[in-house]
């Protein structure tokens, strides 16, 4: 029998996120460990006359690749996988391993070299979800290695996880359309201003937002939302920061991130574990030492880092950067084949400015 509370969760996805209609065609991917939530989410496309197309991943098919995978076969394009990027109108990703250190292991190059070759399909992913010409979602099934990860039982994940999409809500599309209108204030807020002071521990660092698009993330890409963010202007990004959250890549942790800015790009970056990694993610390509995303986490149901950041990023009280690739609805113009998501912790004398003005601190709105 499924948990009904899952069968919620699909209704939302299907109905609120992503807005399926007669005659969609439908992308859900996953691992197998995920099947509930995938089987829920494709019974809830059929209801609303969609066509779902499930391709799903078995237990150790990323190690495998990995370890026996020729030089041509890391760095191949898939001509169906970019057919389909290319002509769904809509596709959700459900997350949920088997294993969170699965690839732990694997050389951070051979990652690299996976990131580059897939570049040109994520361009057309983020342009034709820039456009709303495909849309998207990410969600999460409960597993008991991301609980592991988050160092709980698997009876206390799921309970995070539905409070942090507020599915414990009677009508959670209610709520989110409620929030979106809060976040909506605050985006139109920043759109007015041109340049952000982020101030906490060991963090000192201003950029340009003048004539960039701030975006409310309402549950609609991700679920679940509760985030504001924009893409900074390239050249802009000056000063030092420090993530006081581990940053995790593909299951590898990086632990006391630490970047210098100069110009808009990382001149100096420094870990006290994980440095390798996190050279080879700055060095992937052109784009990959500039910031393409800067945010403000705003979901009050999120309140511990769990390692994974479609929930981390929209803890309340936070703010996050991410180096590589732009996300062009925000006028971002910053091209990579990677978007890599670093946290920093503003509840504890963090401050934000704009244009001069404090309007933030210690974790909270000050004026809006």
């Amino acid at each position: 029998m499924v948990n009904p509370m899952i069968e919620k969760y699909a209704r939302v996805i299907v109905n609120y996120s992503l807005g399926i209609n007669k005659g969609d065609s439908v992308l859900i991917q996953g691992n197998m460990i995920t099947e509930p939530m995938i089987k829920a989410i494709y019974k809830e496309v059929i209801k609303a006359g969609g066509h779902p197309l499930v391709i799903s991943n078995f237990e150790g098919q990323e190690e495998i690749f990995y370890k026996f995978a020729s030089e041509e076969q890391l760095t191949y394009q898939s001509p169906f996988r970019k057919y389909l990027i290319e002509n769904v109108d809509a596709m959700v990703r459900v997350l949920g391993n088997y294993n969170t250190k699965g690839l732990s292991n694997v050389n951070p190059e051979k990652i690299s070299k996976r990131s580059k070759a897939n570049k040109e399909i994520t361009e057309i992913y983020m342009n034709r979800a820039a456009s709303g010409d495909l849309r998207w979602n990410i969600c999460q099934y409960p597993t008991l290695a991301d609980a592991q990860e988050a160092k709980m039982s698997l009876e206390d994940y799921e309970d995070f996880v539905f409070k942090a999409c507020h599915l414990d809500k009677e009508d959670p599309i209610k709520y989110w359309r409620e929030f979106g209108e809060r976040l909506e204030k605050i985006a139109q807020f920043l759109e007015s201003k041109s340049e952000l002071h982020f101030v906490s521990e060991d963090t000192d660092i201003k950029c340009r937002v003048d004539g960039r698009k701030w975006v409310a993330d309402k549950g609609e890409e991700n679920y679940p939302g509760g985030e504001v963010f924009t893409g900074p202007v390239e050249d802009s990004v000056e000063g030092k920061i420090r993530f006081s959250f581990p940053g995790i890549f593909q299951g590898k942790e990086i632990e006391d991130i630490r970047l210098i800015f100069k110009e808009g790009k990382v001149v100096e970056a420094s870990a006290s574990k994980g440095e390798d990694l996190l050279h080879s993610l700055l060095d992937t390509d052109k784009g990959s030492r500039f910031v393409g995303e800067v945010a403000i986490g705003c979901n009050t149901g999120i309140k511990k880092f769990t390692r994974n950041m479609l929930f981390d990023e929209k803890i309340g009280g936070t703010i996050h950067f991410a180096i590589g690739s732009s996300y062009p609805e925000t006028g971002g113009k910053n091209v990579s084949s990677i978007h890599w998501d670093m946290l920093c912790d503003m509840k504890k004398n963090g401050r934000i400015y704009a244009d001069g003005e404090l309007f933030y601190e210690n974790g909270e709105f000050l004026k809006l």
